[in-house]
């Protein structure tokens, strides 16, 4: 019997995050990969509002989930998850922020350093 996740994107992206944390030695990477590889229904799910208590102006946040839209944002961050949901990516860019996959942030940050994960 099959476990694990059955997405081959997500698959792949996993294996690529478990290889950039023992080659760049950054436990961040390890930790996203083992909170993507979690069952669907327990993945995180935060919203904006949440975003916007936790952070300030120009932070670099990753969610191992989905970003919901429920809340406001009133400061410019950075912001990679998994998924996105429409009323989120439309409120992130009217505050100037900059939405990117998981794969694109480590590329950017290989180190992991001045991260923040929330979820």
């Amino acid at each position: 019997m099959r476990t694990g996740p059955t997405n081959q994107n997500l698959v792949a992206m996993l294996a690529t995050l478990r290889k950039e944390s023992i080659t760049g030695k950054s436990p961040l990477w390890k930790r996203v990969a083992e909170d993507l590889n979690a069952p669907t229904r327990q993945r995180c799910e935060v919203n904006l509002s949440r975003l916007n208590r936790f952070t300030t102006d120009n932070d670099v946040i990753i969610v191992p989930g989905k970003v919901l839209g429920t809340g406001n944002l009133d400061h410019k961050l950075t912001i990679a998850a998994l998924s996105f949901s429409g009323g989120a990516t439309t409120r992130i860019r009217e505050a100037k922020g900059t939405i990117l996959t998981i794969p694109d942030l480590m590329k950017k940050h290989p180190d992991g350093k001045n991260i923040r994960v929330i979820g």
